[in-house]
């Protein structure tokens, strides 16, 4: 399982920043890379794919949102993580 810390250190756009778009995403989407290598391995686990159906949606969600505050801001992000779109 992905360093929870590490990722919100590395992300952070300010000291006290847990919460923001960019930090959030960023824990998203490393939970979403470890979920897709565990249903490599275990094709028949359908509750995991659920969630992470759900997951995407919830960053995609997230992003949305980033995109109609700041489009560089949306590029930035979407730059960093090698998404699609």
């Amino acid at each position: 399982m992905p360093d929870k810390t590490a990722t919100i250190a590395k992300h952070r756009t300010h000291e006290a920043d847990t919460g923001s778009p960019e930090v959030q995403i960023a824990i998203l989407t490393e939970r979403i890379n470890h979920l897709n290598d565990h249903l490599k391995l275990h094709k028949g686990d359908h509750h995991t794919r659920r969630g992470l159906l759900m997951m995407v949606g919830r960053r995609r969600r997230m992003l949305d949102y980033v995109r109609s505050l700041n489009v560089e801001r949306y590029r930035t992000i979407i730059a960093e993580h090698g998404l699609r779109r």
